[in-house]
């Protein structure tokens, strides 16, 4: 019987074509809800906080997978914003990007990264390291709900 997982990824990808190999990679990887896709850094942080808001139906990001090199706003901006906010600052984001600048690599990290990963070439390496990203984050790593105060709270009652 196959399982999927149901969470929440958001793809800050301006580059159509990688959006479409990103959101097949994830399907391939029985991801039951496709990503959210937002193709500028504004746009993204608008959804963050159009979602912000308890009565809000749409569930913040599990995960956020982000590209560096977009026109307008930049990934480190928009990494640099969203880390500031206390409501999204938990949530992990993961550099997929084409550059494997030591400069650029660095200034992810320092601005609180989860990871970073140069985008492979091949279609058959991009679905390995889609693989090997959901097993880790989904599969893997323990996660908790976005609700502030029940982060909170399970982080005191533990």
């Amino acid at each position: 019987m196959d399982i999927y997982k149901t969470v929440t990824i958001m793809l800050v990808e301006d580059d159509l074509g990688d959006q479409k190999l990103i959101k097949m990679s994830l399907k391939e990887q029985r991801i039951a809800n496709m990503p959210v896709v937002a193709s500028s850094a504004e746009e993204a942080l608008e959804y963050l906080e159009k979602n912000k808001m308890e009565d809000h139906d749409d569930a913040l990001p599990d995960l956020i997978l982000l590209d560096l090199n977009m026109p307008g706003m930049g990934g480190k901006e928009f990494l640099r914003q969203m880390k500031a906010d206390p409501v999204f600052g938990a949530i992990p984001v993961v550099i997929l990007t084409t550059s494997d600048s030591d400069k650029d690599i660095l200034e992810s990290f320092k601005l609180h990264a989860a990871g970073y990963i140069k985008k492979p070439v091949n279609l058959t390496d991009f679905q390995e390291v889609m693989q090997t990203l959901t097993d880790y984050w989904f599969t893997i790593c323990r996660r908790v709900t976005h609700e502030p105060d029940r982060q909170i709270s399970k982080c005191i009652n533990s």
